[in-house]
């Protein structure tokens, strides 16, 4: 072939080219406003409605010739079945749908495949467990048009696209986002599925990066029914931050971190499905801390579902864990049926135990090591029940007729062992390991209704003579353990810290001899959610102390972590911070009575010493409280007697070296300690020896702050009389200040003679009234009485006020029918004040007044006449 006709043939191509070119133009230009898109608009609205055996709406149709020809329709709703609810199934506001050409040539309009994008697709689920998807599936086979032709179902293409779940009318707050979704007939009844999307809840803030991606590939085949259609399905997710899964799955974050992937394949259909799963995790630990050795795990399951059934058939799962390996085996028949399973441990380590338990509850440190293996063999399988060969016909009473004897529910019955080898403990504060060389977990009887368990029994060495005894029981619920025994108070501390216990910090700073323990702890695998601060019962003698909930729900599973029982000391002495002697405890009994966040931790009773203090005491701990302003810690001291130097050293502060209350101010201050914490509480004394006078039967209300305290409710004997009083102490600012104190007093029916015998005075006649108000600041008594300020009145009716043989006799005083006076209290004295003395119709004034001091001087002067007014 020459050149020239090469030329010419390339120059034939270009131009058929260029003129195909130029009718696609032509025909993208002229035709779309040729062709009647309105007439093709109700026709589509029908097409798609048979197709998808859903009514269906759109608001309008626009013909679209490039890439391919189609249609562009806008608002398009599929709407739902009454049956499944009343909110569209699918919702688009742009659709793509795009036409056969052969069929359109032969004047039947086809649609091949719509294609949606940022759609919302609702899958719904009914109380009968079937889905809405079902019709779809059923009815996806083409059905006949009018003219009796085949209408083949439409491939679904959906991109950036949402997927609701819905039980019933209830939307659930699970979806999907960002979700690619195709679905199409490969070949007539062959269709094929493709999903990729990412988990989200509604009601949540999550990250959404870290809730992994589904990824799903199914292929189905047409079947009368959605549990009859055979199915070969490939799942996988992947990419799952277990922290936000979990947010994911129950709607709270308990901790937990590491990575999860899932697998899961399915062949057969949903009555009898071969289903094969694979779960692994990496990284797993809690939130807290990062172990040497994280809890990772690769199990692989194997077994056959019955939808009807809801059963599972030839349940095999292995796992390798550390060294060891688990293998589960067994029938679930469902339908109310009682499972029989098997589980096996070969040598799996203990510290897979204890990562798992410390993974799924906090308090346990990350220090601790663990050593040993569990190997053993446990089935568990339904208990047949005897049957009598004959039965005796009962005759039926009167008004019973229909009634059937009630069927007791059916019960299972565990059977075999574990055995733990090699038990031991390190680290994480232990002065010495807890070992046990070996211990057997066997079934044990529990009541009729109530979850089988297992127990076991290990004795700890705990720096005593005779050990500690811990009886442990365990359920698919939860635990319980007992603990019974005497063990060293540095020992005690180490184990309750292990354990994760609050109540260890009580320990702290206490040094003796051994603590008998009598306790008892249990509680979920999972705890509960607390409650809010609002819920909680607040504890203390000003609140009434709400009932204690069980921790155990009817059927004896936990439902909240409890603890509850004594733990009793002897000669032993607490140091703390907050003091700079220590106190000596001669007995101490804790009691224990803790459920989740109920109950309380109470010291009673405890009989201590402190210098020349000596007295007994109670303190009673809120288990939980939102702040110790709304819910502090509530204590009682009482003392029998003291004198005027106890009573300051405990209670107003003389400021010499080894008395209680020069520390107490002290650790007031915060630039030599820390604060005092919140305290209420109530003190009492048998009698109260204040120098030259002495209160008997004392009481004061005690509240303990940061800034100081304040006393109310004081009320004591005295004098003859009582009083009732108020204070507040204010603790020093800085170095250079001394503590401040202020009081209002009210003195009732004090004795005349009492007061006159302490003043060297020979006083009688009625008793009289008094009230006051002063403020004081110092250590010493010197300090305290040179600072003393205030104002006072009394009321004495029918009196006589006799000087003694040291002091001129006042005629006025020696006998009268009302002295009223108020008086100014400074500069170490009490100086009269407007007063006036009244007998009969005369009244006098009295000038002096007395003067503080070891013993007091009264100093009376010649009264001044005041003449009696004229009525």
């Amino acid at each position: 072939m020459t050149d020239n006709v090469q030329g010419r043939q390339r120059k034939l191509k270009r131009l058929w080219l260029a003129l195909a070119v130029l009718v696609a133009i032509l025909a993208v230009l002229i035709v779309p406003p040729l062709v009647s898109v309105s007439h093709y608009k109700s026709q589509i609205t029908q097409l798609m409605a048979r197709s998808l055996d859903r009514p269906v709406r759109l608001s309008s149709v626009r013909l679209r010739l490039l890439p391919w020809p189609g249609f562009v329709l806008t608002d398009l709703t599929v709407e739902e079945d009454p049956a499944y609810g009343a909110e569209p199934v699918l919702h688009a506001s742009t659709v793509k749908a795009s036409i056969r050409l052969l069929p359109l040539w032969r004047g039947r309009l086809e649609i091949s495949r719509i294609s949606v994008d940022e759609a919302s697709l609702n899958l719904v689920r009914t109380a009968a467990g079937q889905w809405n998807l079902d019709p779809f599936f059923r009815t996806a086979a083409a059905k006949a048009g009018p003219s009796g032709m085949r209408v083949p179902f439409p491939g679904l293409e959906a991109t950036n696209s949402r997927i609701n779940i819905k039980n019933g009318a209830e939307k659930l707050p699970f979806s999907l986002i960002d979700t690619d979704l195709s679905f199409w007939q490969e070949n007539p009844g062959d269709w094929r599925v493709r999903l990729r999307g990412q988990p989200v809840r509604t009601d949540l803030s999550l990250e959404t990066g870290d809730t992994g991606v589904v990824r799903l590939e199914a292929r189905v085949h047409n079947a009368p029914e959605l549990r009859q259609m055979p199915v070969h399905l490939d799942m996988e997710w992947k990419q799952a931050q277990l922290g936000q899964l979990t947010r994911l799955v129950f709607g709270s974050d308990p901790g937990w971190r590491g990575d999860l992937t899932g697998e899961l394949h399915l062949d057969g259909t949903a009555e009898s499905a071969q289903v094969k799963s694979r779960l692994r995790a990496t990284g797993v630990h809690r939130a807290e801390f990062t172990p040497a050795e994280p809890l990772d795990f690769d199990a692989r399951c194997g077994f056959v579902y019955h939808y009807s059934r809801r059963a599972v058939e030839k349940l095999s799962c292995d796992s390798p864990l550390g060294n060891g390996q688990i293998r589960l085996t067994g029938d679930m028949p469902g339908q109310g049926a009682l499972p029989n399973l098997t589980v096996e441990l070969d040598r799996v380590p203990v510290a897979a135990g204890l990562d798992a338990l410390r993974t799924v509850r906090s308090g346990f440190g990350p220090g601790l090591v663990a050593k040993g293996a569990i190997s053993g063999k446990m089935t568990y399988a339904a208990i047949v029940p005897a049957t009598s060969t004959k039965e005796k016909p009962t005759k039926e009473k009167p008004g019973k007729a229909g009634q059937a004897k009630a069927t007791p529910a059916p019960q299972g019955a565990l059977a075999g062992s574990f055995t733990v080898e090699g038990l031991e403990v390190s680290g994480d504060g232990l002065s010495s390991p807890i070992q046990a060389p070996k211990m057997v977990l066997e079934p044990v009887a529990v009541p009729q209704g109530h979850p089988q368990a297992i127990a076991g029994t290990v004795i700890i060495a705990a720096g005593e003579a005779s050990p500690l005894n811990v009886d442990l029981q365990i359920t698919r619920y939860g635990y319980q353990m007992t603990v019974h025994g005497q063990a060293s108070l540095a020992r005690a501390r180490e184990l309750a810290h292990v354990a994760g216990m609050a109540e260890s910090k009580a320990l702290d700073g206490l040094s003796g001899d051994a603590v008998a323990l009598d306790l008892t702890a249990g509680g979920p695998w999972l705890p509960a959610q607390a409650a809010p601060f609002g819920e909680i019962p607040r504890s203390g003698v000003q609140n009434a102390q709400a009932p204690v909930p069980p921790s155990v729900d009817e059927a004896g599973r936990p439902v909240a972590d409890s603890l509850s029982g004594t733990a009793t000391l002897h000669n032993a002495t607490w140091k703390t911070d907050l003091l700079v002697n220590p106190v000596e405890i001669a007995q101490a009994t804790v009691k224990l009575d803790k459920n989740g966040t109920s109950g309380e931790t109470r010291w009673d009773p405890v009989i201590f010493s402190y210098g020349p203090v000596k007295g007994t005491a109670t303190l009673t701990v809120p288990a939980s409280c939102g702040t110790l302003a709304t819910c502090p810690p509530h204590f009682e001291v009482a003392f029998g007697e003291l004198d005027a130097s106890a009573l300051q050293a405990a209670i107003l502060g003389a400021h010499k070296k080894g008395t209680l209350i020069s520390t107490l101010i002290d650790k007031l201050h915060p630039a030599s300690s820390p604060l005092w914490p919140r305290l209420d509480g109530t003190v009492k004394a048998g009698s109260l020896v204040l120098g030259p006078v002495t209160l008997r039967e004392a009481v004061a209300t005690v509240r303990i702050l940061p800034t100081g305290a304040e006393i109310t409710g004081i009320e004591a004997g005295l004098l003859g009389g009582r009083l009732r009083a108020d204070g507040t102490l204010q603790k020093p600012a800085t170095d250079r200040d001394k503590p401040a104190y202020s009081f209002t007093s009210h003195f009732e029916k004090l004795s005349p003679a009492v007061v006159g015998q302490m003043l060297g005075q020979h006083w009688s006649g009625g008793t009289f009234q008094a009230n006051g108000k002063i403020d004081l600041s110092g250590y010493t008594g010197k300090d305290l009485a040179a600072s003393v300020k205030g104002a006072m009145h009394f009321e004495w009716q029918h009196g006589s006020a006799a000087a003694s043989p040291k002091t001129a006799a006042i005629p006025a005083l020696a006998r009268f029918d009302h002295w009223t006076a108020d008086a100014a209290i400074a500069n170490g004295a009490i100086t009269l004040g407007q007063n006036q003395v009244q007998r009969r119709s005369q009244k006098q004034a009295i000038e002096g007044g007395l003067t503080f001091g070891k013993p007091p001087k009264v100093n009376f002067t010649a009264p001044k006449p005041v003449l009696a007014q004229k009525h």
